[in-house]
């Protein structure tokens, strides 16, 4: 029988010992997050099952079945910088109480659970152990990677006993797993689901992303002597360009399908009140569950960047830190987990997801589903971030019902 009390009790525990007054603090490859790690292999050892590490830090554990015909369920431990309580981790938990409670049955297909290395991209790479995993790890990117900090990726896995050349052969890993289904538990982190007063909702697809560093190059100069036909300012040409991109993210959302853009990273130089700013670096995110709307909404802003770049005689240039492509989830086990989100709580909602998930990864090489449950607050990746326990009780228990159901479905067809 599911006790997701059990699992909010592990969450809160896990919590208490891996945030401080600022929000979690269990970010990739940190001290903290390794803490995680040993606390979470525990949980395991209590069940008799034992925590194995792949090539690009994954970490898994098995529990065997009479046939080897494989249902992965899992998220990550890992949390972005002052993050909140249930970020990933719910859905590494929920994925504990279900080997729990299938553990003490005849189960005659194998469960594994995986906790994702780096889920949230601290190097700029999101989805970093699971797209390693997926065979779609970009090395060249991953050897140039640096955190916020300065430091390197690659030293970031020397320092945890990993080699960023070898990060490929997490692939074979997984490929040697006889894979049937994917499925994970995860905070909605946003305000659709408690508007519409549901607890728990199934989610299609993940919106596909295309994330750029932008640079643009003018020239620093006197704030005060230099008349503005004169300037060549950068940060102003950078400015232009989110403002316009905004516009066209409405514009093509007004279309019917919904597109968003954002420029989460500025940084100008010389840095200073009293000068023109001569270079800026800036972040842009754009997504999209549609493939044509998100290229759509790429050459908006290559379009946009060049007259903002043009219009304040500067120049531009393009780097991209990641992309993937829009996900649509498996038709069979979207069934699945809508059957079971309305048999524990009533009501069932689809909708997409705008933030990738690991998820995101599984779904080009298996049948994958994500269930969320609500975040009445809406708000994610902060110490706010949160869920009362009425709502996690019947989200963790829709989704040990969901591993149920999709026990039943690939048993039947081993």
């Amino acid at each position: 029988m599911t006790d997701a009390s059990r699992v909010i009790g592990d969450l809160r525990e896990l919590g208490a010992l891996t945030s401080n007054d600022q929000g979690a603090q269990r970010v990739a490859w940190t001290p903290v997050w390794q803490r995680a790690r040993t606390w979470f292999a525990e949980k395991l050892a209590a069940l008799g099952l034992h925590a194995e590490r792949d090539e690009a830090g994954n970490s898994w554990a098995t529990l065997p079945g009479r046939s080897p015909a494989t249902i992965i369920l899992g998220s990550h431990l890992d949390s972005v910088p002052d993050g909140g309580w249930l970020d990933g981790s719910l859905g590494v938990l929920a994925a504990l109480e279900a080997l729990r409670v299938y553990g003490t049955r005849d189960l005659p297909v194998t469960l594994r659970l995986v906790d994702w290395a780096d889920e949230e991209g601290r190097f700029g790479m999101s989805l970093l152990g699971s797209s390693a995993a997926a065979g779609r790890i970009d090395l060249d990117a991953a050897r140039a990677a640096r955190d916020r900090n300065g430091l390197t990726l690659v030293d970031a896995l020397r320092d945890h006993d990993l080699n960023v050349d070898a990060l490929p052969d997490a692939h074979q890993h997984l490929r040697s797993i006889d894979a049937r289904a994917y499925l994970e538990l995860h905070i909605e982190q946003g305000p659709v689901l408690a508007s519409l007063g549901a607890p728990a909702g199934v989610v299609v697809g993940t919106f596909g992303v295309e994330r750029y560093m932008l640079q643009f190059a003018g020239q620093a100069a006197h704030a005060g002597s230099t008349p503005l036909p004169l300037r060549r300012d950068a940060f102003l040409a950078a400015a232009q360009m989110a403002i316009e991109c905004r516009e066209a993210a409405r514009r093509i959302s007004g279309a019917g399908t919904a597109v968003v853009c954002t420029s989460g990273f500025v940084h100008v130089q010389p840095n200073i009140p009293t000068a023109i700013p001569g270079a800026c670096e800036m972040s842009l995110d754009m997504r999209s569950l549609d493939a044509a709307a998100l290229a759509s909404m790429v050459a908006a802003a290559r379009t946009a960047a060049a007259r903002g770049a043009a219009d304040n005689q500067v120049s531009v240039e393009w780097r991209r830190l990641w992309n993937i492509d829009p996900q649509p989830f498996d038709a069979t086990l979207v069934q699945l987990c809508e059957d079971a989100v309305r048999e524990e709580t009533g009501q069932a909602h689809r909708l997409p997801s705008g933030p990738v998930h690991d998820a995101t990864e599984m779904a080009a090489l298996m049948p994958s589903v994500m269930l969320f449950a609500a975040s009445p607050n809406g708000l994610s990746h902060c110490r706010e971030e949160n869920t009362p326990d009425d709502i996690l009780e019947q989200a963790i228990r829709a989704y040990v019902r969901l591993v149920g159901k999709t026990i039943e479905r690939v048993t039947s067809d081993v």
